[in-house]
């Protein structure tokens, strides 16, 4: 499943839920053999999985259709993204970052080209509040200025890598319903879901940075994949909070879940950053 991995291929943005925290617990129970198995990951973020295995063959999917217009660019047109974000860099204040933040709310963004758009997110979400990605009801990025000394606007060396890593294997992208990202999924291959969580409370929700939601019915939808997955005997798991209602949603896994702390870093109380149970579910068997 995996070549020779590049250690610049690595998440270029910083992601709600990103799950670079927890990658020494999800790489303990990835099933054996994988081997030449496609890769599924329907809720792709930040990437952190996706660019720790650098599978040779991914598909990867993502309902925020700016995001993935991120990751297509990075691997079409890397230098044009390079000398825009260049230009964001050398430009970076307050006031630049307020004008390109509010410009998807002109028709001036309907002009942007691919590369501008991504370059803007690229941008934003290295100078915002907390690195915190968040869009209002309208689907608007709305995070403040962060006012950081020395924000990593610009990573020459880890977009490349990105780049050479997507064109050197075969890595699709989509932007669909996280069931129909699966529907191509056969016996063998490993999918990979990581959804909005279930909030452990009424404020802890992470469906806030997306304008999708994903509010319990999801969640029962997505448990429905998950075993339409297992009958076809792909290989299939799935992170989420440690709530009563996940762990009864699943209990027909019960002898595969597996409670796993993570660090989260990004919340806009510093007391509720810090470690936070989650569940592990798998449809299959692992020694770890």
């Amino acid at each position: 499943m995996t070549v020779q991995k590049n250690p610049l291929v690595k998440p270029f943005l910083k992601w709600a839920g990103g799950k670079r925290q927890l990658l020494p617990e999800i790489l303990k129970y990835l099933p054996k053999n994988i081997g030449k198995a496609t890769y599924f990951e329907p809720f792709l973020g930040g990437g952190a999985l996706l660019f720790e295995l650098q599978p040779k063959t991914a598909i990867v999917n993502d309902s925020n259709w700016e995001l993935i217009n991120c990751y297509k660019v990075i691997k079409d047109n890397v230098e044009e993204l390079i000398e825009i974000l260049k230009d964001h860099k050398a430009k970076n204040s307050k006031e630049y970052y307020d004008d390109l933040r509010g410009i998807d709310r002109s028709k001036k963004y309907s002009k942007f080209s691919e590369a501008e758009k991504a370059a803007r997110i690229i941008y934003l979400n290295k100078t915002c509040y907390n690195g915190l990605f968040r869009v209002n009801s309208k689907g608007q990025f709305n995070v403040p200025f962060g006012r950081y000394k020395n924000p990593n606007i610009l990573d020459e060396a880890v977009l490349r890598g990105v780049n050479d890593y997507f064109n050197q294997n075969k890595v699709t992208f989509s932007n669909l319903d996280f069931a129909e990202a699966v529907k191509d999924a056969k016996k063998g291959d490993f999918v990979y879901f990581d959804p909005p969580y279930d909030p452990v409370s009424n404020t802890a929700s992470f469906t806030g940075y997306d304008i999708n939601g994903f509010n319990q019915n999801e969640q029962r939808r997505l448990k429905q994949v998950v075993d339409e997955l297992t009958e076809k005997r792909c290989n299939v798991m799935l992170s989420n909070s440690a709530t009563d209602f996940i762990l009864d949603l699943y209990k027909d896994y019960k002898e595969t879940i597996f409670i796993v702390s993570a660090t989260r870093s990004i919340n806009s109380n510093a007391l509720k950053r810090g470690k936070i149970d989650e569940v592990l579910i798998l449809n299959y068997v692992t020694k770890h």
